[in-house]
């Protein structure tokens, strides 16, 4: 077993793009920002309205306290293609490069397949395209205005990453790796997600699904995949991969420049953080696979009832998968929105968990025959 691995480095890695310039890959994708793929608009989560001037969270007091957890496990795997980060400070691991709301925080999770290098090459590089390359949004109030720009920006970082796994000559042409980035300013929560990797958020213990699996199967997918010239075969796209949206895969989106069934376009889904969103789960399909959404949230959510441990409960929930046969590498992240809870207030919770213990009476002799009496008449 491979424990989770948690990001702790304060300077962001070189990124070291073969064959093209940054810069210019830049330019090529300006068009595509400007003109997204997505079928249908971002879904919204019981977000209000926001205007240019308005700040999301003026009007409730609740501040999410952010921690989390991870785990990560081969399964029945030969290769572990799974890559993630997890910072529960964005702003002090970024340091000066940005200035945004707090708290702050960048969850990402990658799913590899043809091979590690494509998912191993994002994490690496995940930081410099969305806060630097992107010209990622400065704020210090998470409104209207901010979240559209950081929309643009996360979009524009998810094709600029694609068009530089084409360029890098180290990397095969047929590695390519799901892509799903949860980032949360303040109170909002954004997810961006480009496969069939699951955000779940646990809104009074019930499971809201933060993202849509983007699998060739599903009719709106299929009709993407169709109206680009590409064909379902036996629930895999152009017979070949079970995602119809990843970054890299090169060999599939060949010739550069043409329309193609396949797509690294993320969709986006967000949603003001209350008191009744407990927590956020993110896992790999490795875990969708054997469990529902809800089964998910109700194993975490029993989890930290019970010790309050995030990393033991992403352990718990890869355990559980592993118990129902998945078949294929697991990583989960659990992000909790309250503080830890002390010793005193975990035994609280323990004590209200536990059974009603029944009371028993002793009878005295006299008694037990008046009742064997009583019973026989």
């Amino acid at each position: 077993m491979v424990a989770g691995e948690l990001v702790t480095h304060q300077s962001i890695p070189v990124l070291d793009v073969k064959c093209r310039r940054v810069a210019d890959i830049s330019a090529v994708v300006t068009e595509a920002v400007s003109q997204p793929t997505v079928v249908g608009a971002a879904s919204q989560l019981d977000l209000p309205p926001l205007d240019g001037t308005s700040n999301v969270s003026a009007d409730i007091q609740f501040v999410p306290s952010i921690r989390s957890g991870s785990f990560s496990d081969i399964g029945p795997r030969r290769y572990m293609e799974d890559e993630h980060i997890c910072i529960d400070d964005l702003s002090g691991h970024l340091g000066s490069l940005i200035c945004c709301p707090t708290p702050s925080a960048f969850y990402g999770l990658f799913d590899g397949h043809g091979g590690p290098d494509a998912a191993a090459y994002i994490k690496r590089h995940a930081m410099r395209f969305l806060f630097e390359y992107v010209d990622f949004p400065q704020a210090s109030q998470a409104d209207g205005v901010f979240l559209d720009s950081v929309e643009r920006s996360v979009r524009k970082a998810f094709l600029l990453a694609d068009l530089a796994l084409a360029d890098d000559c180290t990397i095969s042409s047929s590695s390519g790796t799901t892509a799903l980035a949860a980032l949360v300013f303040g109170r909002l929560l954004l997810v961006a997600n480009a496969g069939d990797c699951r955000a779940v958020l646990c809104r009074k213990g019930e499971a809201v699904e933060m993202s849509q699996d983007h699998r060739p199967i599903y009719d709106a997918e299929r009709q993407r995949v169709e109206s680009s010239g590409g064909y379902i075969d036996d629930g895999y796209l152009n017979g070949v991969l079970s995602v119809s949206r990843a970054l890299g895969d090169w060999d599939v989106k060949l010739p550069r420049g043409s329309p193609s069934p396949l797509i690294a376009e993320p969709e986006f889904r967000q949603t003001l953080l209350t008191e009744d969103d407990e927590f956020l789960i993110i896992g790999c399909d490795g875990i969708w696979d054997v469990m529902s959404s809800q089964h998910a949230v109700s194993i975490v959510r029993r989890g930290l009832r019970r010790h309050d441990n995030p990393e033991r409960c992403a352990r718990e929930l890869v355990m559980e998968a592993l118990r129902l046969n998945t078949f294929d590498n697991l990583t989960v992240i659990v992000i909790c929105f309250s503080k830890e809870m002390n010793e005193e207030q975990q035994q609280q919770q323990q004590q209200q968990q536990r059974p009603a213990r029944l009371r028993y009476c002793s009878l005295s002799d006299e008694a037990l025959c008046n009742l064997k009496s009583w019973m026989e008449n």
